[in-house]
């Protein structure tokens, strides 16, 4: 199977605390460092999503880069830029809003999306979320032995 990645990246600006209530101030502090500062701090993310799949003959695509961009913007962006990740994202409540637990629930909000867009010729494959230049996780199931999906 010929497959075609794809890849569309988007920004957003937020604010966000690394705190385990579970655990005392003192061991969120040695743990977490400057992120568990009590008044928040803020990140200027970049989210790069990557769409598998066959080119489309007729269209030359594997998914519309717009339709892409649109579902990354609708999912991810406007539900997080300028929010305090802790606080104001519904699909984030009791997720610790660290760069690996947010690349897998970026993951799970463009999934579905992606594969009704993509209409059963290609998958969204990895997700990565860029916190700062030096930090980022990427979450791709494909890798860890997850069958791929059927593509027609």
């Amino acid at each position: 199977m010929d497959l075609v990645f794809v890849t569309r990246k988007a920004h957003f600006n937020a604010a966000h605390r690394l705190h385990n209530p579970e655990k005392s101030d003192k061991w969120n502090r040695q743990t977490f460092g400057k992120c568990n500062h009590e008044n928040w701090h803020g990140h200027n993310y970049t989210v790069k999503v990557t769409v598998a799949g066959k080119v489309n003959r007729a269209t030359g695509y594997v998914i519309d880069l717009s339709t892409l961009n649109s579902i990354i913007e609708e999912r991810i962006v406007e539900e997080c830029d300028h929010k305090n990740l802790n606080l104001d994202v519904p699909f984030l409540e009791g997720i610790m809003p660290s760069t690996e637990n947010l690349v897998k629930a970026f993951f799970e909000q463009v999934e579905e999306p992606i594969a009704k867009e993509a209409q059963g010729s290609g998958f969204l494959y990895s997700l990565e979320l860029e916190e700062t230049e030096r930090n980022s996780a990427e979450f791709c199931p494909y890798r860890l032995g997850k069958p791929l999906p059927e593509i027609e």
